[in-house]
């Protein structure tokens, strides 16, 4: 059985204006992974007439946020996903469009136990940035967690900046 996940894409471009104003396209989304494009655009290369190193690390960001969007679509109501650390290897100029192919390192199941086991979670997604060429440009990993959502009463004493903890002394 197949899951319709084509909503990731929309979400994440009505949510996220960056990936809409970038013109990012989205190919492919499973629970472990994505596959992405963005055009090639001269008001996005930089000073070597490549894409800029921002636009293919977003590309390659939003591919992982696609990832964690589809595998954990059922504890989103309960969760905030949020990348916690990154780190990119940028192996050649990039030239003309750009495909980033993301994977889920870790499964889906692991995760979901170590969240329901009242643990805050962290997985890491692995991506691989193509040039028009067909050649591998950049590689980056993003780390990701579920940060589990604050109750209405905790968010207001957060806003006051107030707590339920003792003090510290």
């Amino acid at each position: 059985m197949t899951t319709d996940l084509s909503w990731v894409g929309a979400t994440m471009q009505q949510t996220v204006p960056w990936v809409r104003a970038v013109g990012i396209e989205f190919d492919e989304v499973t629970p472990d992974r994505a596959v992405l494009r963005l055009p090639d655009d001269t008001g996005l290369r930089n000073h070597v007439d490549g894409p800029h190193a921002a636009m293919i690390f977003g590309l390659g960001e939003t591919a992982t946020g696609a990832v964690t969007l589809a595998a954990f679509a059922s504890a989103m109501e309960r969760v905030t996903p949020l990348p916690v650390r990154s780190e990119i290897a940028y192996q050649r100029i990039a030239r003309g469009p750009l495909t980033a192919v993301a994977v889920l390192t870790r499964p889906v199941a692991d995760v979901l136990a170590e969240l329901e086991a009242g643990a805050r979670p962290e997985f890491g997604i692995d991506v691989t940035v193509t040039d028009g060429e067909g050649r591998e440009t950049t590689r980056m990993t993003v780390v990701w967690t579920l940060a589990g959502r604050r109750g209405p009463a905790e968010e207001a004493r957060r806003e006051r900046g107030t707590s339920d903890r003792a003090p510290e002394e």
